[in-house]
C-alpha cells in the first residue's frame, strides 16, 4: 500500500475524537474557560479614604456600606445563557484605595471563588488618607490586562467613590483624566458609582466611559434601590457582551458518533480557529543594516487584524490639525453646588462724590416784596407716566396686501403637503364714517417730577392753605433716667464671645497684688490759690513831715489871691500791724485723685497684651477643602496682624513669639516658628505660613497636638502661652491612639475653632470639648466666618484678656485694730433707687477696708446700721471681718422709708460702741447725711457729737446733693455751734453733687483712704 493510503484512516480517526471532545465541553484553555463560555471581567474599586470613612458617625460606617454594597454586587453576578449556545460567566476581583492602593484579590472565577472575595470585602478597613484615584484606576486596568481573559472587549471597572477631591494637589499618577482615557483606549469601559448623594458629579463624570456609565448610581441607597441599580449595571454589560461572543459560529449540540464510514476526499481548508492567549512581548531584535531602495511591489491583499501589540513609547507632539468641524451643541449640564462664600475683600477706594442733596425745608416768609415782573415761561416739563390704555376699539378693515417678495433659490423637490391654509386678506376698503365721540377717560396717574425749574421773582402771597399731612418722625430725644434695678436673675450658661462693647467706664480696682513696692510718683499738681485775706485795719499816722518852703506873698487888697504850688510826697510812715489771717482755700486734690488723673492723661498707663506665645495647630487634611484651606491661613496672618495693630504685641526674640503646625496623618506634621534658622522676623514667619502646602490625607489630630507640645512647647517656654487649633473636629481617633486632651497637661489656654467641613457637616462637639481641657470652644458653620472683623477681635481679645495693667490703686493700711461703722440714711428723702446706690456704695468701702493691709485677719472689723426716724435703727451686720458676710448682710437691707433722726442714729452707735468694741481699738463712723432731722436743733445735734466723742468715736460725714442744712452739717462734723474749724472739716467731711458719683472714678478710695489715715 501506498504511505497515502495509510495516513487517511488515521487523520479520519482524529478528526472524529476531536468532534466528541468538542460535544462534549472539554476544558481546553489553562484557565478553565471552555470553548462555549464567553467570560466578563469584572473589577470593583472602592474608595476608603478619610473623606468616606470620616464622613458620617460612626466614623468607618460608609466603609461598611461600600463593602456591603460589593458582597450584594457579587451575590448576584449569575451565569447567561445566550441562544448561540453559549454561557456567560464571570471573573471578578476588587480593591481598594486611599494615598496607597491595595488589591482585595485579583481576578477569580465566579462561582468558585465567590464567598472567599466577599470575606476579603467585607474585612476591609479604611485607610483613611488622601484620594488618589488615578492611580486605583491604572492599577485596575492592570489586574484586568494581566489576570484577565482574551475577551479583550469584555472588560469592565467599577469605581465606587465621592469623587473627593476636585483640586488642591497634583495627583501622582498623571490624573484622573490620563487614567480614563488609558482605560478607554484598551477598549475597557468604567462605572462610575457615588457613595452618597454628597459628591462631586464633575468628578464621577470625568471617571464614567459615558453618561450610560453613570446615571447617578449611588453604592448606600436603599437595599431594593441598590439592588435596582445592580442589574441595570449588570444587563448593560449582558447586552454589550453578547454580540462579542455570539459572533463565532454557533456549534449545535452533536449526536451519537457513527461508524466509521470510507475514507473521504480531502476537505476545503478549514476556517480560522479562535484567538489564542496574548503572548509575552519579544525582545526587540537589532537593527539591520539599510537595503537598497527596492522597486514598488504590487499592492498586496488585505490581511487579517493582528494581534494587539504592546504599548510603545510616548510619541513626539505631533504637528498641530486642522481646525475641525463644529460639532454638535452638547446637553446643558446639571446646576453646580453652591461655592463657600469668598472671603471679605479689601475696603474700597473713596467713591466719587455723591449727587447733591435733597431740597431743604422751606425757611420762615420773608417780607412781603413788591410785584415783581412776569417771569418768562418755563421749559415743558417731561411727559408723564402712560395712563390707563383705554377700551378696545373697534376691529380695523382688512390691511392691502405686501408687495411680492423676491424670487428665493431654487429649492429640492419636496413631498405632497397637506391642504394649504386660507388665502390673504383682500384689499382695505373705504375709511368708515367717524364714530361719536365717547365719554372722557378717569384721570391717569400722575407721571414723574420733572426737574426744578429756575427759580421766579416772588408772587403775591396766598391764602393760606390746608393743613399738611403729618411730618416725618423727629429727631430721637434725650435718654430718659434709668429704671429701678431689676431683681438678678440665675446665671446664664457660658456664651460664646460677643461683639466688641464701647468702653465703659472705670471699674473697681481687684485685690491689691504680690508685686514691688513701685517708685515714689511725681509731686501733685499745686492746689488752687486762697481767696485774698482780709483787709487789715487803718494804720496810725505818721510823723509830721519838714516844713515846706513859704509861697509867694498874696496881693494886699485880697481880691485875687494866687494858691501856691504843692508841696513834695512825704516820707513812707512805719508799717502797721499784720491783719487778722483769711479764710482757708478749697484744699487741692488728694493722693488718690491725683493717681486718676495720672492714668487718665498718660498713654503709657494703658494695659498692655503680653509678652504671648501664640500657637496656631492647623488641620490640613481631605476633608478640609483646598479653598478652606486658603481662608484659614489667610485667618492666622489676620490674627497677627491684628495683634501687632490693635494689641500692641511685639513679636521680637526675647517678646511675643508665633508658631505654626499644620497636620494630616501620621507623621505629616510641618512645623513654621519664629526662631526657625529661616525666620528671623514676624514678616518672614507670615510668608512662610502663606507657603504652606495642603497635604489633604488623613486627620489625627491626638497626634499633631502631642508634635505640638513636644516639638514646639519646649521651645516657647512663655507662662503666658495661646493655642489654637483649626479644624473640623472630626480626628480619626481608630488609628490615631493619642488622646485629644495632649495640651491639658501643660500651662496652656487651648481654644478649639470647630468649623464645617466641605461637605457642610457640622464639627463633633465631644472632640472639641476633649481638645479645649474641657473649656471654652468655638463652632462656626463655614471657614469664611474666620475673617469676618467682629471675630478677629473676639479672638484677638480671648488671647490677650490676661494684659499687664499698671497699679494706681490708693493703697491703704492699719497698722493696730480698728471697729468702723458705716450709718446708713434710709428715710424717705433719700428715695429707694438712691438708697440701692448708696448700698453697692457701702459695699466697696467694706470690701476696701477689709482687703486693706493690716496686721492680723481680724485687725479691722466692719459694722453697717441703716437708721430712719427715732426708734427706727437697724444694725445689719455687727462689726464682721469676714466680707462675705457683710456683703450678703448689705445686700439683704430693705429700705425704711420714713422720717429722719440723725441724733438717735448717733446714740445708738455710740452704745454700740459701748458695747461691742474691743479696747485700744480705733473708733470711727460714717455717717450719710444731708443735716435735714425732724425737730432737732443745733444744739442737740452738739451733745450727742460731744457724747460720741467722750466714747473716743471719730466722726466722718458724707453729703450727698445740694438741698443739705449747713448749720446742722458743720456742727456734726466739729461737734461745736460756736465756730466751724475749716481745716478739720475739710479732712471729715466729704461732698458729692448727687448719688450717681459715689461709684464714679476713685471716690470711695478717697473716702477710705481718709477713714483709714490717722
Amino acid at each position: 500500500m501506498k504511505p497515502a493510503d495509510l495516513l487517511l484512516p488515521v487523520l479520519l480517526q482524529s478528526c472524529w475524537l476531536l468532534s466528541r471532545v468538542l460535544a462534549q465541553d472539554v476544558d481546553l484553555s489553562p484557565n478553565g474557560v471552555g470553548f462555549r463560555d464567553c467570560p466578563v471581567d469584572l473589577f470593583f474599586v472602592l474608595d476608603t479614604s478619610e473623606s468616606v470613612a470620616l464622613r458620617e458617625k460612626p466614623f468607618g460606617a460608609l466603609v461598611d456600606k461600600i463593602t456591603a454594597f460589593t458582597n450584594l454586587f457579587i451575590d448576584r453576578l449569575t451565569e447567561r445563557y445566550y441562544r448561540c449556545d453559549r454561557n456567560l460567566v464571570w471573573n471578578a476581583g476588587a480593591l481598594h484605595y486611599s494615598d496607597m492602593v491595595d488589591v482585595i484579590k485579583g481576578l477569580t472565577r465566579l462561582p468558585d471563588g465567590r464567598e472567599d472575595l466577599k470575606r476579603r470585602v467585607s474585612s476591609v478597613v479604611s485607610i483613611g488618607k488622601g484620594t488618589y484615584t488615578d492611580c486605583a484606576i491604572k492599577r485596575g486596568i492592570e489586574e484586568l490586562l494581566i489576570g484577565g481573559s482574551h475577551q479583550k472587549e469584555n472588560k469592565y471597572l467599577v469605581v465606587v467613590t465621592d469623587g473627593h477631591p476636585l483640586d488642591g494637589y497634583k495627583e501622582p499618577c498623571g490624573g484622573l483624566e490620563d487614567a480614563v482615557n488609558e482605560a478607554k483606549h484598551l477598549g475597557i469601559k468604567v462605572f462610575s458609582i457615588a457613595i452618597s448623594p454628597d459628591h462631586l458629579e464633575t468628578r464621577l463624570s470625568v471617571i464614567a466611559t459615558d453618561h450610560t456609565y453613570r446615571r447617578n448610581f449611588t453604592a448606600t441607597a436603599p437595599q431594593q434601590d441598590l439592588e435596582k441599580t445592580i442589574d441595570i449595571i449588570t444587563d448593560m454589560i449582558t447586552e454589550n457582551v453578547e454580540h462579542g461572543c455570539c459572533s463565532y459560529e454557533c456549534q449545535p449540540a452533536r449526536g451519537p458518533p457513527g461508524s466509521v464510514g470510507d475514507a473521504g476526499y480531502e476537505g476545503e481548508r478549514g476556517k480560522p480557529g479562535l484567538p489564542g492567549e496574548k503572548g509575552d512581548a519579544g525582545e526587540p531584535g537589532k537593527q539591520g543594516d539599510p537595503g537598497p531602495v527596492g522597486y514598488q511591489g504590487m499592492k498586496g491583499e488585505k490581511g487579517g487584524r493582528g494581534d494587539k501589540g504592546s504599548r510603545g513609547a510616548k510619541g513626539y507632539k505631533g504637528e498641530k490639525g486642522k481646525r475641525g468641524i463644529d460639532g454638535i451643541d452638547g446637553k446643558k449640564g446639571e446646576a453646580g453646588f453652591h461655592g463657600l462664600p469668598g472671603c471679605k475683600g479689601s475696603p474700597g477706594f473713596d467713591g466719587l462724590r455723591g449727587p447733591p442733596g435733597s431740597k431743604g425745608d422751606p425757611g420762615p416768609y420773608g417780607p412781603k416784596g413788591g410785584l415783581g415782573d412776569p417771569g418768562v415761561d418755563g421749559k415743558t416739563g417731561r411727559p408723564g407716566n402712560t395712563g390707563v390704555p383705554g377700551e378696545k376699539g373697534q376691529p380695523g378693515g382688512p390691511g392691502v396686501a405686501g408687495e411680492k417678495g423676491e424670487l428665493g433659490d431654487e429649492g429640492n423637490p419636496g413631498s405632497d403637503g397637506p391642504t394649504g391654509e386660507r388665502g390673504a386678506n383682500g384689499e382695505r376698503g373705504p375709511l368708515g364714517i367717524p364714530g361719536v365721540r365717547g365719554p372722557r377717560g378717569e384721570k391717569g396717574d400722575p407721571g414723574p417730577q420733572g426737574d426744578q425749574g429756575r427759580e421766579g421773582p416772588f408772587g403775591p402771597p396766598g391764602e393760606p392753605g390746608e393743613v399738611g399731612p403729618a411730618g416725618s418722625k423727629g429727631y430721637r430725644g434725650d435718654e430718659g433716667s434709668p429704671g429701678p434695678e431689676g431683681p438678678k436673675g440665675p446665671p446664664g450658661p457660658l456664651g460664646l464671645p460677643g461683639d466688641a462693647g464701647l468702653m465703659g467706664e472705670r471699674g473697681e480696682d481687684g485685690a491689691p497684688g504680690n508685686g514691688t513696692d513701685g517708685f515714689p510718683g511725681f509731686p501733685g499738681y499745686p492746689g488752687n490759690r486762697g481767696a485774698p485775706g482780709v483787709n487789715g485795719t487803718k494804720g496810725f499816722p505818721g510823723p509830721k513831715g519838714d516844713d515846706g518852703e513859704f509861697g509867694d506873698p498874696g496881693e494886699e487888697d485880697g481880691a485875687n489871691i494866687v494858691q501856691g504850688l504843692k508841696g513834695a510826697k512825704g516820707y513812707r510812715g512805719p508799717e502797721g500791724p499784720p491783719g487778722p489771717p483769711g479764710p482757708a482755700g478749697p484744699p487741692g486734690p488728694d493722693e488718690c485723685e491725683i493717681l486718676d488723673i495720672i492714668m487718665k492723661m498718660c498713654s503709657c498707663c494703658e494695659c498692655k497684651c503680653g509678652p504671648v506665645d501664640v500657637l496656631f495647630v492647623l488641620d490640613s487634611s481631605e476633608s478640609i477643602g483646598l479653598q478652606n484651606f486658603q481662608i484659614a491661613k489667610d485667618f492666622i496672618v489676620k490674627v497677627i496682624d491684628r495683634l501687632s495693630a490693635d494689641e500692641h504685641v511685639r513679636f521680637d526674640p526675647g517678646e511675643s513669639r508665633v508658631g505654626v503646625v499644620q497636620y494630616s496623618h501620621d507623621k505629616t506634621q510641618e512645623l513654621v516658628a519664629m526662631g526657625d534658622a529661616n525666620i528671623n522676623n514676624i514678616g518672614e514667619l507670615k510668608e512662610a505660613v502663606k507657603n504652606l502646602h495642603w497635604i489633604a490625607g488623613g486627620t489625627y489630630t491626638g497626634e499633631a497636638l502631642e508634635f505640638t507640645k513636644d516639638q514646639l512647647l519646649r521651645r516657647f517656654s512663655s507662662e503666658n502661652r495661646v493655642a489654637i487649633v483649626i479644624t473640623d473636629g472630626r480626628s480619626d481617633t481608630l488609628r490615631d491612639p493619642v488622646p485629644l486632651n495632649a495640651l491639658c497637661e501643660v500651662n496652656t489656654q487651648v481654644y478649639p475653632l470647630g468649623i464645617g467641613d466641605i461637605f457642610y457637616s457640622p464639627p463633633n462637639p465631644e472632640q472639641l470639648s476633649s481638645i479645649s481641657c474641657n473649656g471654652l470652644s468655638i463652632l462656626r458653620e463655614n471657614y469664611a466666618e474666620l475673617l469676618d472683623d467682629s471675630f478677629l477681635h473676639n479672638i484677638t481679645s480671648y488671647i490677650c484678656k490676661d494684659k499687664k495693667c499698671p497699679d494706681y490703686t490708693c493703697p491703704i493700711t492699719f497698722e493696730g485694730l480698728a471697729d468702723i461703722t458705716l450709718l446708713v440714711d434710709s428715710s424717705t428723702s433719700v428715695g429707694s433707687r438712691n438708697f440701692n446706690t448708696t448700698k453697692k456704695f457701702v459695699k466697696r468701702l467694706a470690701e476696701r477696708f477689709l482687703t486693706a493691709g493690716k496686721p492680723a485677719e481680724d485687725t479691722v472689723r466692719v459694722s453697717v446700721v441703716q437708721y430712719s426716724g427715732k426708734a427706727q435703727q437697724k444694725l445689719e451686720a455687727q462689726f464682721e471681718h469676714n466680707y462675705t458676710v457683710i456683703a450678703e448682710a448689705i445686700n439683704g437691707m430693705q429700705f425704711m422709708n420714713d422720717a429722719t433722726d440723725v441724733n438717735a442714729a448717733l446714740d445708738y452707735v455710740t452704745n454700740l460702741y459701748r458695747q461691742s468694741s474691743r479696747s485700744g481699738a480705733t473708733k470711727k463712723v460714717l455717717i450719710f447725711s444731708d443735716g435735714n432731722s425732724q425737730g432737732i436743733t443745733g444744739s442737740a445735734i452738739e451733745r450727742a457729737v460731744q457724747a460720741a466723742r467722750q466714747a473716743g468715736i471719730e466722726i466722718y460725714v458724707l453729703v450727698v446733693g445740694t438741698q443739705a442744712n449747713e448749720p446742722n452739717i458743720r456742727v456734726l462734723v466739729t461737734g461745736k455751734t460756736t465756730e466751724y474749724d475749716v481745716a478739720y472739716g475739710e479732712r471729715h467731711l466729704f461732698r458729692v453733687p448727687d448719688y450717681n458719683s459715689l461709684l464714679r472714678g476713685v471716690f470711695y478710695q478717697t473716702v477710705s483712704r481718709r477713714i483709714a489715715v490717722n
